[in-house]
């Protein structure tokens, strides 16, 4: 049987009234596509797992349309603070980083630190340090003070309250869309990776960190069972620490990815009414996804195949 590669990318999930209007539905399913197809392209010349998370990643968090990199949602006081984390299936191995600004991709500090450093997760002025020493150049705050990211800051503090999205509605919960990006990849060779990277809730207190950079809660990878990315809501997200919940439906019970994601899914809502969703790879190659809100942005090639975007 030929060596096949299987690849795996989300925008975040939610109500998503916004793709309503074509133009912006459009939008979103283009950069999905091109993302996948350069995705694509260095899986099959032979880039390794943990190459192509990173770099799908930083190509969703360098568009705006999306709640990470330079489309990151600002804090109550008007700045950026973004999480973000990888993980290598091979060897469990992972980076992550907590609270940073002025970093144009995150993700790519997260394996700054996987590789190089003695510790798995740096947070605020350390991570940036680090940043520093590793030749990380800091971006000005003015990249990511984007016009629709401080109307929507302006929006929540007139209605006193913190929002989880960027669609600006007057209820919680479903009509909302929960901003992450996230990849998922397994390589010719078989390994497993994945990377997650958000700029978190709009309003939100300093200090504020997610599920994102969290290890079995935002991301999961193990070569023996499967690679799990996760968007929602992070708080329900940490509490069932649902990416490593769906790799032990693997280990433990055997089986593949569409039914690790059929009982983590329903272990989401049965404990916590978790909202959110989770694209997730096998260790077979075999894609799968599912999400308890209305829709979740996201794309997949399995085996090689057909590039399918959609919401």
């Amino acid at each position: 049987m030929p060596k096949t590669f299987s690849l795996m990318i989300h925008g975040g999930a939610g109500a998503l009234d916004n793709i309503k209007d074509d133009r912006i539905a459009v939008r979103y399913l283009e950069s999905l596509r091109v993302i996948l197809e350069h995705g694509r392209e260095i899986l099959s010349r032979g880039a390794g797992a943990v190459e192509a998370v990173e770099t799908c990643a930083s190509q969703l968090e360098d568009d705006p349309l999306f709640n990470a990199g330079c489309g990151s949602v600002l804090t109550e006081h008007g700045h950026v603070e973004m999480d973000a984390g990888i993980m290598d299936g091979r060897d469990l191995a992972a980076g992550a980083v907590a609270a940073v600004s002025n970093i144009a991709n995150p993700v790519q500090l997260a394996r700054l630190i996987m590789d190089g450093s003695e510790h798995l997760m740096l947070i605020g002025e350390g991570a940036l340090r680090f940043a520093e020493h590793c030749g990380m150049k800091r971006t000005p705050d003015h990249y990511f003070l984007t016009p629709e990211r401080v109307a929507q800051l302006d929006q929540a503090r007139l209605k006193h309250r913190i929002m989880l999205d960027h669609d600006a509605v007057e209820d919680a919960g479903e009509e909302q869309k929960y901003g992450t990006v996230g990849a998922v990849a397994r390589d010719l060779e078989g390994n497993l990776a994945a990377a997650t990277s958000t700029g978190g809730i709009v309003n939100k207190r300093m200090g504020r960190v997610g599920d994102s950079p969290i290890i079995g809660a935002g991301l999961y990878a193990d070569n023996e069972t499967c690679t799990v990315s996760t968007t929602g809501y992070g708080e329900d997200f940490m509490r069932t620490l649902i990416a490593k919940t769906i790799s032990d439906v693997i280990l433990f019970k055997g089986g593949g990815a569409r039914d690790a994601v059929t009982a983590g899914i329903a272990y989401l809502q049965r404990k916590v009414t978790g909202r959110g969703g989770v694209i997730v790879i096998d260790k077979a190659g075999d894609c799968a996804s599912g999400f308890t809100t209305k829709k979740m942005v996201h794309g997949w090639i399995e085996h090689g195949g057909e590039a399918i975007c959609r919401f």
